[in-house]
């Protein structure tokens, strides 16, 4: 006999069950997201053997680099916007399958050309990924289960950052088989199989969503203004700044304005925007990405310039060089998941704090720098601080941002945030490592120091004005509290 206690066990049972799936189909789709950011950074330590092995020159060098950021920022919302016509789990696939066969012709290409295009089609992989892992929490998970994945999440962008450029020093000192650079391509692809054969078995397939469809005038604006900003922006100090590329900056301005008023008009109309601007009316998302464009910006720049300090200032090798920021990357994702752990009366002023204590580690690891510091325990600390508070700041930022958007726009704030999280660092790298390079390259004692420490006294000051920001992000949390 079927008693009421029985049906009501069988139906937690089923949640129960339910809820571990969910968690394990997250878990796949970061193992997939850990291989698209792993990208961003490992190939940066592979270039001298790359330029060795292809004789490539400093511009198909940069573009190795920027086809895979600039595909990848260009394409972002558009992703987000294909998993919510035609279900998100059939676009992460899909974005896995381009993006493992890519890594696999990345490891195997005969020449600098190859390469390159290879590069700007993993970063479409990429896109076709991103969006679906933040569209996933925001429709499975709710609550303190939402604000749990995300920081998971945060966690795994965190560490990936970081553990790019340590895996990539790891490869290219190891030449596994003579094959020199190529690992750090080839890598992705037993990850890639992997996500591939696991995810279809612990992620139901979510329904097309046949009512929207995609916004060719949207996508026609929109793909030549990123190009036209962020091409310049990678590519400027290589180049030497000809005045064709600050031509290019504004026309891409220009158009991003252009590409506002095209979506306001679809949405009128009652068409589907490529990307609803009415979703930055949510209590929070503006702010939100207002202080989470000035923290990645100046994330972006220090991993970059100080790496290149590391390396061409001291003479660090590709390997040592990532492992100095393991203490970073270490306290960032172990922060990213623990930040609930504080008293919950905190958690709106821990973003401006985080961001507070982050600044005040770039000013002493710039003081480290200035001194002539070689990567002894100052740096160390610093770097351990600097990631308590990126860690500290990041997870709630994230959370916080989406406190109120509707879940039906929960695409359109996946793609926007994913695309600042990317455009930000780019943009970090681009001013930060002009910068850093410019000054690097004047005569004088100990410049590559010099460079360094300038550039990490103006990150400080970007993270302050960050913090200040994100004052307006901590009323809606509390005003959401009390309303909840």
């Amino acid at each position: 006999m079927i008693t009421a206690q029985g049906v009501v066990a069988a139906r937690d049972g089923d949640v129960d069950t339910g809820s571990r799936r969910r968690w394990i189909a997250l878990g796949v789709l970061l193992a997939g997201q850990f291989m698209a950011l792993l990208d961003v950074m490992i190939v940066n330590v592979a270039l001298p053997t790359i330029s060795h092995d292809l004789h490539a020159s400093g511009a198909a060098l940069q573009l190795v680099v920027a086809g895979y950021l600039v595909s990848y920022a260009v394409l972002l919302i558009t992703g987000a916007r294909l998993g919510a016509i035609v279900g998100r789990r059939r676009v992460f696939l899909f974005g896995a399958a381009l993006f493992t066969l890519t890594s696999l012709v990345c490891g195997l290409a005969p020449t600098t050309i190859t390469l390159i295009v290879a590069r700007f089609a993993q970063g479409a992989g990429a896109t076709l990924m991103m969006p679906q892992i933040f569209s996933s929490i925001q429709a499975d998970f709710t609550g303190a289960a939402r604000a749990k994945a995300l920081s998971a999440y945060s966690a795994v962008l965190a560490v990936g950052a970081v553990a790019g450029q340590i895996l990539g020093g790891v490869l290219v000192d190891a030449d596994l088989f003579g094959a020199g650079w190529r690992p750090v391509f080839l890598i992705n692809v037993p990850i890639g199989v992997a996500v591939l054969a696991l995810l279809p078995r612990v992620m139901p397939a979510d329904p097309p969503r046949g009512g929207r469809r995609l916004d060719p005038a949207g996508l026609a604006v929109s793909i030549p203004a990123v190009l036209l900003i962020v091409l310049p922006l990678v590519l400027g100090h290589q180049e030497g700044w000809p005045p064709w590329m600050m031509g290019a900056i504004a026309a891409g301005v220009v158009l991003a304005v252009v590409f506002v008023r095209v979506e306001r008009a679809v949405a009128a109309r009652g068409a589907d925007p490529l990307l609803d601007l009415r979703v930055l009316a949510a209590p929070g998302l503006a702010s939100g990405l207002t202080t989470l464009t000035l923290g990645m910006t100046a994330y972006g720049g220090f991993l970059f310039s100080l790496a290149l300090h590391l390396q061409l200032g001291l003479g660090e090798s590709a390997l040592r060089a990532g492992l100095t920021f393991a203490p970073a990357g270490a306290a960032f994702g172990a922060l990213g998941l623990l930040w609930r752990r504080f008293p919950a009366s905190s958690h709106h002023l821990l973003t401006p704090i985080g961001y507070v204590i982050t600044a005040l580690a770039y000013v002493g690891i710039g003081l480290d720098v200035s001194r002539g510091g070689r990567g002894g325990a100052e740096l160390y600390l610093g770097l351990l601080v600097m990631g308590v508070g990126m860690g500290v700041a990041f997870s709630p930022l994230l959370t916080h941002s989406l406190v109120r958007v509707p879940l039906p726009q929960a695409a359109d704030a996946s793609g926007l945030v994913t695309t600042t999280l990317q455009l930000a660092q780019v943009l970090g790298v681009a001013i930060f490592g002009s910068v850093f390079l410019s000054l690097a390259g004047r005569p004088g004692a100990h410049p590559s120091a010099h460079a360094a420490a300038t550039t990490l006294d103006w990150m400080s000051a970007l993270l302050v004005a960050g913090a200040l920001v994100a004052i307006p992000l901590a009323r809606t949390v509390v005003a959401a509290a009390k309303t909840a």
